[in-house]
């Protein structure tokens, strides 16, 4: 999908800006799931007093970031789009809590999914959100059991009572899904004519200029040495993760890139977009890469 046509879409399912804080565009997820949550009141990390209903309020983690890879050699997913890698409640001030509900790691999210009937969204996980290594569902387990335990708008106690286990969780999974489709981090910089090539470097300020010119915000973009490799989308949220809406906002930093000589390459060689059930193989690299920048800058 053209970038432009996406960010239509964005519009219209998410009604009109002029009905969210200082114009911004909400991004509206609502599924079949309905969490009653009324999405009038503040955003996360916008409100003046403090929020009793965590149900409907995300809090303290109403810092959220979307995070998606550029992994091109060894390539991961496919070759003209970025991958996921999660969904992190960071608190207001930048600061992030991690592994919030032991009693809640799940295993077995394929299983989960399926059980659930959300065979789309494991059928997408499959091939746009996949491990380093190729151990896909470990990397999913790591980013529920790490980041998504510590929605307060997804405790189990926020969901009907007759709910299956883990739903929440797989709520969480389709919430991470629906928003990285609207954020084509590949199409975006693709149409304002910056494509992957080993014939040229780009500066920092032609790509977060691109993204912002497409979609009214600045992303942080992260880079390994040269070569950028992940970039971090901002929001605060109205309503539940289940079914609110994520607001836009300007990323808290600028991330770890270099000013200019930034290398956006191809992806070449062997492909691993490949379904892996095992949890063998461990995924300290992975994250380890990401999240240090993270904590770097916070």
């Amino acid at each position: 999908m053209a970038a432009s046509t996406t960010l239509a879409v964005i519009i219209a399912i998410a009604g009109l800006a002029s009905a969210t804080p200082n114009s911004q565009v909400a991004i509206d997820l609502s599924r079949g799931f309905n969490s009653m949550c009324s999405i009038n009141g503040p955003a996360s990390c916008q409100n003046s007093t403090p929020t009793a209903d965590l149900c409907c309020f995300e809090a303290p983690g109403g810092l959220i970031m979307q995070t998606q890879f550029w992994d091109a050699d060894p390539p991961r997913g496919p070759s003209d789009s970025w991958t996921i890698h999660g969904l992190w409640p960071n608190n207001c001030d930048g600061t992030f809590a991690e592994n919030c509900d032991p009693s809640r790691d799940y295993t077995d999210i394929a299983g989960l999914l399926t059980d659930q009937g959300a065979e789309d969204t494991l059928d997408f996980m499959q091939t746009y959100w996949v491990d380093f290594e190729g151990k896909n569902e470990e990397f999913w387990e790591h980013e529920w059991k790490t980041h998504g335990t510590c929605y307060s708008t997804l405790d189990p106690s926020c969901l009907p009572s007759d709910s299956p286990t883990g739903a929440e969780a797989v709520a969480f999974f389709e919430t991470v899904v629906k928003l990285f489709k609207t954020l084509p981090t590949y199409d975006l910089l693709t149409d304002a004519g910056i494509s992957p090539t080993e014939e040229k470097t780009f500066t920092l300020k032609e790509l977060t200029d691109a993204l912002s010119a497409a979609t009214g915000v600045t992303p942080a973009l992260n880079c390994d040495g040269k070569k950028l490799n992940a970039i971090e989308w901002y929001f605060n949220l109205k309503g539940s993760v289940i079914d609110g809406e994520f607001i836009p906002i300007d990323a808290i930093s600028k991330g770890s890139c270099r000013e200019s000589g930034i290398e956006y390459l191809p992806k070449t060689g062997d492909d691993f977009t490949t379904t892996y059930t095992d949890s063998s193989c461990g995924l300290a690299a992975l994250h380890g890469r990401s999240r240090d920048l993270v904590d770097a800058r916070q």
